[in-house]
């Protein structure tokens, strides 16, 4: 029997993993609308991933939950989807944008954050400096790490020295990396 409320199941799937204390994401959105995006914002999901096929409506909801979207070029790019996420909704409301590779063999084989952010750039019209906050500190904030993602004191202390004079410069070559040193917390 074909329930009339399809969301139903899905969203007790949510309300467990919050008994649990564990945090809700969803990939979703991304071939079509479904309504995914809605239904990850009612339960305060830290981040809803891909987003291809939100609307104003769905970025709205995000901005009112707090829920980060994460834009992932390589998976739009593999596939050669021609639905670019909803950047300006998200602009407009305040919805902060993470950027990552979603590196899997079958949909997105992008290993460079460097490639994913001038992808951002070029595909989406991210700015040089949505793609670097997208790639530090609101992805931090879509994976639940409040204590990195900038440099502040108190914070985690992982961070990559570029050889760049200017913060765009990492969102606009291709296939170059200028990292000069990386120094993780603890180690280097």
């Amino acid at each position: 029997m074909v329930s009339s409320r399809p969301s139903q199941p899905r969203a007790r799937v949510f309300d467990v993993a919050r008994e649990l204390g564990l945090p809700v994401k969803l990939h979703v959105d991304q071939l079509s609308h479904i309504g995914g995006t809605q239904l990850a914002a009612a339960h305060g999901a830290l981040s809803v991933d891909h987003v291809e096929y939100a609307r104003d409506a769905d970025a709205q909801a995000m901005a009112a939950s707090g829920s980060v979207a994460v834009i992932l070029p390589g998976a739009f790019y593999t596939i050669r989807e021609v639905q670019a996420p909803p950047i300006e909704a998200f602009r407009t409301h305040g919805v902060p944008m993470a950027l990552a590779t979603d590196c899997n063999p079958g949909s997105s084989p992008l290993t460079s954050l460097l490639l994913a952010m001038n992808m951002g750039c070029t595909l989406f019209r991210m700015t040089p400096q949505e793609a670097l906050a997208g790639a530090t500190s609101n992805v931090a904030r879509a994976l639940g790490l409040p204590d990195t993602g900038r440099i502040a004191a108190g914070m985690r202390a992982d961070l990559a020295i570029w050889n760049v004079r200017a913060p765009a410069e990492l969102s606009y070559r291709i296939g170059f990396n200028p990292l000069h040193q990386s120094l993780m917390e603890g180690r280097q």
